[in-house]
């Protein structure tokens, strides 16, 4: 058959009309590196979201878990990405920790990558393995302090948020825990539910299976209300220790020099999954409060918080390593 102009044009609608010929959109992928392990609070969060955030970019999604150093390799990755949209990442608090306890860190957590976006807030709660004697945190505290180095307690990682909200606690408290630091968050909570590890701090949604399982016996949230996914768990001011309150955020983020244009697409489409029933009712159930910002909010968070947690390292006595 000649291939004449007519002919090429019904084949092309032919193929477009029976979706053999796929587009570019439809065909392209976007990589999503978190630089926490699997069952961490970051990871559940973008798990639950991340195939209607694939819907509302026109791409497939693909979640690679880059765990190590208290997340330094993943994010050392996604800085050597093209900023050409096709790899992003979504970071916690551990981001702006890296500069206060890390040696000759590689990057820059602000001028090495470009915000995207804050998407939410996860509680955190403070963990005991399941057979320690202390019932509440009144109790603890007073085990504590009664027997100061006898008592352990692990972290994702030297660094980390799930190591600076013990450090904190351990400040307001008056208390001494041995630090068991571990490479990523799953390995943590496993040695807590064995009763390697006597205590804890994790992101909730990441705990929550545990505690309702009876594996581990949640004493407080470092925060002022109960959550709505976990109402039983009673706060640490409720406990009689107000001022130890922290909590977990997690953003959106991709290489530096992602054009604006890229930015905007993907904050949009970040709103449009986490607006959906399918995920609101995710987060819900986590305990996770959405709250999509601009990139513009997202930025001075993350100078704000950098310079909260250079004081809390220093106070904390933590040295970098």
């Amino acid at each position: 058959m000649m291939l004449n102009r007519r002919n090429v044009l019904k084949t092309g609608a032919a193929l477009t009309a029976g979706s053999v010929w796929p587009t570019f959109a439809q065909a392209a992928t976007t990589k999503l590196i978190l630089p926490v392990s699997v069952g961490s609070g970051v990871d559940g969060i973008v798990r639950a979201a991340s195939g209607q955030l694939g819907r509302a970019l026109g791409t497939a999604v693909v979640v690679d878990n880059q765990p190590g150093a208290g997340g330094i390799v993943g994010t050392q990755n996604l800085i050597k990405a093209a900023p050409d949209g096709q790899t992003l990442s979504f970071v916690s608090n551990n981001h702006v920790i890296y500069p206060s306890v890390t040696k000759n860190l590689s990057f820059d957590p602000i001028a090495d990558i470009t915000p995207i976006a804050l998407v939410a807030y996860t509680p955190l709660v403070l963990i005991v393995n399941a057979k320690f004697p202390a019932k509440d945190l009144k109790e603890f505290v007073a085990l504590l302090k009664a027997h100061p180095g006898k008592y352990n307690y692990g972290s994702s990682g030297n660094g980390t948020i799930l190591h600076l909200a013990p450090e904190l606690f351990k400040d307001v408290t008056g208390t001494f825990s041995t630090h068991i630091p571990y490479r990523g968050f799953a390995p943590m909570l496993q040695d807590i539910v064995s009763g390697q590890v006597d205590w804890g701090v994790s992101a909730l949604p990441a705990a929550l299976a545990q505690i309702k399982a009876g594996n581990v016996r949640a004493l407080c949230l470092p925060m002022e209300k109960r959550s709505p996914a976990a109402p039983d768990i009673p706060t640490s001011a409720e406990a009689g220790f107000p001022k130890y309150q922290i909590d977990a955020w997690i953003a959106a983020v991709g290489p530096k020099g992602l054009p604006a244009a890229t930015v905007q697409k993907v904050n949009a489409a970040i709103r449009t999954a986490f607006a959906t029933d399918e995920v609101k009712d995710a987060m819900a159930k986590q305990g996770n409060i959405v709250g999509v910002t601009s990139p513009e909010v997202a930025l001075e968070h993350f100078k704000k918080e950098l310079a909260r947690y250079a004081a809390l390292v220093k106070k904390a006595g933590v040295v970098p390593a």
